[in-house]
């Protein structure tokens, strides 16, 4: 049987590494935080609520081995990172996201909510 989906569920397909560059929460925030200005590592760390220094190093290190992020070293203690032509193409794609996640985000609460409620007691406590 042919494989009807089309290219994006072959192992080479470039949708692939799409995907896994946005699956990154991370990634995908230090994208978004990095759309407007350059921006100093400790910045984004203020910025990014809940990212680790460590976490942030080594998604920012990812993404130049993307090609999405440039990393200018000024001098010795002050380093800016930046988006480069090609991360600048990923802005659009993950405000479409965000507008869905505030568009839909309450009603996916509301339907986890909903079936927590739904789940007996002595199931809950298993996980």
């Amino acid at each position: 049987m042919q494989n009807v989906a089309g290219p994006a569920f072959l192992a080479d397909c470039p949708t692939r590494l799409a995907v896994e560059i946005i699956s990154d929460k991370w990634a995908v925030l230090v994208l978004f935080g990095l759309s407007h200005q350059p921006r100093r590592h400790g910045e984004l760390v203020d910025l990014i609520g809940g990212v680790s220094r460590k976490v942030l190093t080594q998604t920012l290190r990812r993404l130049q081995t993307y090609g999405l992020v440039a990393r200018q070293a000024e001098a010795p203690r002050r380093v800016e990172y930046s988006l480069t032509d090609l991360g600048r193409t990923l802005i659009e794609p993950i405000e479409v996201l965000t507008t869905w996640a505030r568009d839909h985000g309450g009603a996916i609460v509301a339907f986890q909510e909903a079936a927590r409620a739904a789940t007996p007691t002595q199931a809950r406590a298993a996980d």
